[in-house]
């Protein structure tokens, strides 16, 4: 993971042994919030050895000027600041930024945060302390989503996730079931499944690595305090991926990592995101569809699905079933929280374990 040509990163201040903790900061056109996110990482309780290092991926605005008037201010509380970059025309990407970060930092544990996020001052110690128990996990955090009602139903499912939920629901719409601004991983295990991948705008790099994770074994464990103000606008980097881009990626690690486990299968929803789902998985999975199940007497009365876009003939008719009809495993694609609970009560009602029975694609 070197520079390829562009500028090096310096260090600011005399050479000093390698630091504990390096918080990993990726910067491009961060202006309207670096001063609030720097002074966040001033504010660490930590007591061991920390570094920030900063990759600056061709920003236009003043994010460098602020830069530079922060490395006096944590160089003199003994936070070794590192910085490299470079200014070409267009940004490289997240992806290209974080392993950049990362190869020019020299902790043995890595603190990820995004330029327009705040951290909580006991968050690097707390997650430090989680690491040092769990090495082969990426430790998260709750959060605080800024503005408070932006994202309600998505910040309620990153902070209330039981422990175990942490890595059955790793299917779900929502992504990492912690998300990536909260990350907190050593070097090693970070090495061992790194680097990000690099493609630019439009590639969800931190969903990449974090199923390359659980593939390699790894743990997911949550620190349950809110340890960073997770800011929520229009210019961010998430926006520039397409839900067929996600969507693509996770049936693939549906099939690779929970169907192979699985002799047939029932779909819970026979409406549009069940049947989407459906078409969307390779023939040897469709052929594993036992049924579809619903709660709606319409779907159920037709008796079955058709898929005309079949290549098959004849064309395959998946039957359509009430849910206490169906056999599990179920797949299931109903949105939570948006069923006024009567979902919930209806899944809860056939006395079933999560990951074992039903997993949650929604």
């Amino acid at each position: 993971m070197q520079a390829r040509g562009y500028p090096a990163a310096r260090a600011i201040g005399p050479a000093r042994a390698p630091a504990q903790v390096s918080v990993i900061l990726p910067v491009h056109d961060a202006e309207p919030w670096l001063d609030e996110c720097l002074g966040s990482v001033l504010q660490q309780d930590f007591e061991g050895s920390m570094e920030l290092s900063i990759f600056n991926d061709a920003s236009k605005d003043k994010s460098m000027t602020i830069i530079e008037k922060w490395k006096k201010k944590l160089e003199g509380s003994g936070i070794l600041v590192v910085i490299g970059g470079h200014e070409s025309p267009s940004p490289r990407g997240v992806g290209y930024s974080k392993n950049q970060a990362v190869a020019q930092s020299s902790g043995s544990y890595l603190c990820f945060l995004d330029a327009d996020d705040v951290m909580m001052p006991q968050r690097v110690r707390l997650q430090h302390e989680a690491a040092l128990r769990h090495p082969k996990s990426i430790i998260g955090c709750q959060v605080t989503r800024e503005p408070p009602n932006s994202t309600e139903r998505y910040t309620r499912w990153i902070n209330q996730l039981a422990p175990d939920q942490l890595l059955t629901q790793v299917f779900t719409s929502n992504g990492p079931t912690v998300i990536m601004p909260t990350w907190f991983c050593s070097r090693a295990w970070f090495a061992h499944v790194g680097p990000f991948d690099e493609g630019g705008r439009g590639v969800p790099e931190d969903l990449l690595f974090f199923y390359e994770h659980l593939r390699k074994g790894g743990g997911v464990v949550r620190v349950d305090q809110s340890l960073l103000l997770y800011r929520y606008h229009p210019g961010a980097a998430t926006h520039s991926v397409l839900e067929t881009t996600i969507w693509a990626h996770r049936v693939r690690f549906l099939e690779e990592q929970a169907l192979p486990h699985w002799a047939t299968f029932t779909i819970w929803n026979a409406g549009r995101q069940g049947r989407r789902l459906y078409r969307s998985l390779t023939a040897g999975s469709q052929r594993k569809v036992a049924a579809f199940c619903d709660v709606d007497e319409n779907k159920i009365r037709k008796g079955f699905y058709c898929y005309e876009g079949s290549q098959e003939r004849p064309k395959p008719r998946i039957p359509v079933l009430h849910f206490r009809a169906a056999r599990p495993p179920f797949v299931i694609c109903v949105k939570l929280d948006l069923t006024g609970g009567a979902f919930e009560d209806n899944l809860r009602s056939l006395n079933l374990q999560e990951g074992r029975d039903f997993l949650h694609f929604s």
